[in-house]
């Protein structure tokens, strides 16, 4: 069995910076993470075992006993903020840059009157984030899901993990059912992401199997699972090279390998030599 290596995958500055910000915090036993710094369960234990505590993400707007809170890399709106330092906390902002644009663009177009369509995953922290700073807008994750609004200029922006086929899908289901009316397209998927997916359209046509390295909770993880599955590949998304199954690989010659912006560049390594381990039936 051959594996062949995505020439782009694997953890984005923004996260990086994240973790590295917070891996150097002077105190930690007196900070809690507000939710997920990022959804990878090895770099969740490295905090903890630093003495952080974490927010669950659903719950993440109970009260801390922290003095100080980390905002992630997925950002929170500025109402959220300014609610947090009413309740006298201390904040360390490690939100993504390329985040922090889009919700400059949001507020920017709610300003001048337009009524805001966000495309993303509704629930997601990130997406949470955009809108919380938004009184008129629509969340939108797919094209069955658009329909014709009320106001008469839009706006129209995407959660940066969102897949650049589908940003094309629903931009054009927009436009024919809200004809007629002044529309702003504005594409703000993070460069990251869009390396990334083209990195695997390019790698589908060299396997005839993806592994996926990711957290569960990840979005751009699931994407690129996703994007495999939409070329009639078969992906196996995992978290660690001992979630890999040596059965699943059987009748496989060419196995592809790639991963989330949210993956450590130790796991990806140690995914990938399981892989040539069980290509010459070492491992497994």
């Amino acid at each position: 069995m051959k594996v062949l290596k995505a020439q782009a995958m694997g953890m984005c500055f923004g996260v990086k910076d994240a973790i590295a910000m917070v891996m150097t915090l002077p105190q930690p036993g007196e900070t809690a993470v507000y939710g997920e710094l990022v959804h990878n369960e090895e770099v969740l234990s490295k905090l903890r075992e630093k003495g952080l505590t974490q927010l669950e993400e659903e719950r993440r707007s109970a009260p801390a006993a922290k003095p100080w809170l980390v905002i992630t890399a997925h950002g929170v709106s500025d109402r959220e903020k300014q609610a947090l330092l009413g309740k006298g906390k201390g904040l360390i902002d490690t939100t993504c840059p390329l985040v922090r644009r889009v919700h400059e663009t949001a507020k920017h177009f709610a300003q001048c009157g337009y009524f805001v369509v966000v495309v993303g995953r509704e629930g997601h922290v990130e997406v949470k984030g955009l809108v919380g700073d938004l009184s008129r807008f629509a969340v939108v994750g797919r094209p069955e899901e658009v329909r014709r609004w009320e106001a008469d200029r839009l706006a129209v922006i995407c959660q940066t993990t969102t897949p650049p086929a589908l940003l094309e899908k629903v931009f054009e289901k927009i436009s024919r059912k809200n004809f007629g009316k002044e529309i702003r397209f504005l594409d703000t998927i993070c460069r990251p992401t869009r390396e990334r997916q083209r990195a695997v359209e390019e790698l589908l046509e060299e396997v005839e199997a993806l592994v996926v390295v990711g957290g569960r909770n990840s979005n751009n993880t699931r994407q690129l699972t996703a994007l495999a599955e939409s070329r009639g590949v078969r992906a196996l998304q995992v978290e660690k090279a001992a979630d890999l199954a040596p059965d699943w690989f059987k009748g496989f010659n060419v196995v592809g390998l790639t991963a989330g912006t949210s993956t450590l560049d130790e796991t990806i390594e140690a995914v990938y030599q399981t892989l040539l381990h069980l290509e010459t039936g070492v491992a497994g």
